[in-house]
C-alpha cells in the first residue's frame, strides 16, 4: 500500500534508509497485550537480536515488556533504553567473562545456561564478585521445525542447549555450585514459525520433562518457551500483525502449567518485523541478454536476509503507477549474492523511482555492515514525519 509511505518527505533524504512504521508497532504491541490480558502467568521478553533502533526499543519497554538478551551489548542497550535489570534475560551460548560479570553487576533475572562449563565459570564468576546468579537451564528438546535450517534450533545437531539424556547429570552439577540459583527451564526450537503444529510439538515434550521432575520432587518456577513465531513475508499489507491468538492459544490450551509457575516468550521478529521498510532509490535500470535489472543504492551490506537465507521480501516501487514489468531487484555491492529478488514484477522501473523492501524490521537495520566500505544505513521512525 503506496500510500502508508510519506513519499513527499522521503525525496529530501539520503538513501538507503529503514523507515519503521511506529503506528503498526503500537497496533503490534498493542495486540499482545490483548492476548496477554487476565495471562497473569504469561511473561513477554523482547528478543533485542531482532532489532536494536533505540526508538524501537523504548516503545516496546514503555508497553510493558521484558528484554531477551543475547550479548553484553544487547544487555547495555536494554539498560540504556530503560529496561529494568529484574527483566533481563541473558541467553547465548558462548558468553565472555566480561557479560557474565556485566549480568551480574546488573542484577539481571537471569542466565539461560547451556552446559556444564558455561555454569562453572558463571559460579566461579559470581563467587568472585560475591553475587549470586539465577539460572534457566536451555534444553534442546529435539524437536524439529518447519524453517530455514540457518534459523533452526531445537534439534539434535544443533549447537544451542543441552541434551535431554544430559539433563539428570547438569541438574546433579548445579546442586553442588554455590553461588548458583536453578529457577527454570528454557526451549528454544527455532525462528519463523507458521505452523501451529511445531509449538504443539515442543509443549509436548515440555509436558513429558515436567511430569518426570515432579514425579521426583523437583518444582521448576520459571517456564521460558522461547519465541519463534514468524510474520507473512508475502502480503505484509494483507497481514501487518502475526496471528498471536492462535500462538498463544497453543500454550494456553497444550502446555500444562502450574499454578506455581510463570511462562516466558521470547518474542522478536513478530513484533517488529511488519513495521519496518528499507527504502532505496534506483540508481540504473540495465538491459540484459534476457532480462532487466532494476540496480538499487542498497545492498547486502544494509539487508543481508536475501542473501544469506534466500530470504524473500515484498518489494515495491513507490513511484510509478505504470504498467508491470518483471526485474531482477539487485544491489550494487561486488558480490553475485547481492540480490534481493529476481524476476519480481513492479511497477515499470525508472532511475530515481524509490522503492521499498518491505517486511525488513527484524535482522534488517541490527545486522547491517560497512562491506566495501559502504556507509550504515540511516533510520527514520513515522513520527519524525507528523
Amino acid at each position: 500500500m503506496k500510500g502508508q509511505f510519506p513519499l513527499d518527505q522521503f525525496k529530501n533524504l539520503d538513501t538507503p534508509f529503514y523507515y519503521y512504521d511506529t503506528c503498526l508497532l503500537q497496533e503490534t504491541l498493542d495486540t499482545v497485550k490483548l492476548q496477554l490480558k487476565g495471562q497473569d502467568q504469561f511473561k513477554v521478553h523482547y528478543a533485542l537480536k531482532a532489532n536494536v533502533n533505540s526508538e524501537i526499543l523504548q516503545m516496546i519497554r514503555k508497553n510493558g515488556f521484558g528484554a531477551d538478551c543475547v550479548s553484553g551489548g544487547e544487555i547495555r542497550a536494554a539498560i540504556q533504553a530503560g529496561f529494568k535489570p529484574e527483566n533481563i534475560v541473558f541467553a547465548g551460548v558462548g558468553k565472555s567473562d566480561w557479560e557474565i560479570e556485566l549480568g551480574l553487576d546488573l542484577g539481571i533475572f537471569c542466565f539461560n545456561v547451556e552446559s556444564i562449563p558455561e555454569l562453572e565459570i558463571i559460579n566461579e564468576l559470581a563467587l568472585n564478585m560475591g553475587k549470586r546468579a539465577q539460572v534457566c537451564l536451555r534444553i534442546n528438546p529435539n524437536v524439529k521445525a518447519n524453517t530455514h535450517a540457518n534459523i533452526a534450533t531445537g534439534q539434535a545437531e544443533n549447537k544451542f542447549g543441552i541434551s535431554l539424556h544430559d539433563l539428570d547429570k547438569v541438574m546433579e552439577c548445579v546442586k553442588q555450585l554455590k553461588a548458583i540459583d536453578f529457577v527454570g527451564l528454557h526451549f528454544h526450537i527455532g525462528s519463523q514459525i507458521l505452523d501451529m503444529a511445531d509449538f504443539r510439538a515442543l509443549c509436548n515434550r515440555v509436558n513429558e520433562l515436567l511430569d518426570r521432575l515432579e514425579g521426583r520432587g523437583i518444582r521448576i518456577p520459571h517456564i521460558n518457551v522461547g519465541g519463534g513465531l514468524g510474520i507473512d513475508y508475502a502480503h505484509p499489507n494483507r497481514q501487518a500483525i502475526p496471528n498471536f491468538e492462535s500462538y498463544f492459544d497453543v500454550y494456553d490450551t497444550h502446555l500444562r502449567i502450574r499454578s506455581y509457575q510463570t511462562l516466558h516468550f521470547e518474542l522478536g521478529r513478530s513484533l517488529v518485523g511488519q513495521c519496518g521498510s528499507l527504502i532505496s532509490r534506483v540508481l540504473y535500470v540495465k538491459e540484459g541478454t534476457n532480462k532487466k535489472f532494476a540496480i538499487l543504492d542498497a545492498g547486502m551490506n544494509d539487508l543481508i536476509r536475501p542473501a544469506l537465507y534466500q530470504a524473500y521480501h515484498k518489494i515495491e516501487n513507490l513511484s510509478s503507477d505504470e504498467a508491470l514489468e518483471a526485474y531482477d531487484v539487485v544491489g550494487p555491492v561486488c558480490e553475485s549474492s547481492d540480490v534481493f529478488g529476481k524476476s519480481i514484477d513492479l511497477n515499470k522501473v525508472s532511475r530515481g523511482d524509490f522503492m521499498a523492501i518491505r517486511s525488513a524490521g527484524a535482522y534488517g537495520e541490527v545486522m547491517a555492515s560497512t562491506y566495501n566500505c559502504r556507509s550504515l544505513p540511516n533510520a527514520y521512525t513515522s513520527d519524525e514525519f507528523i
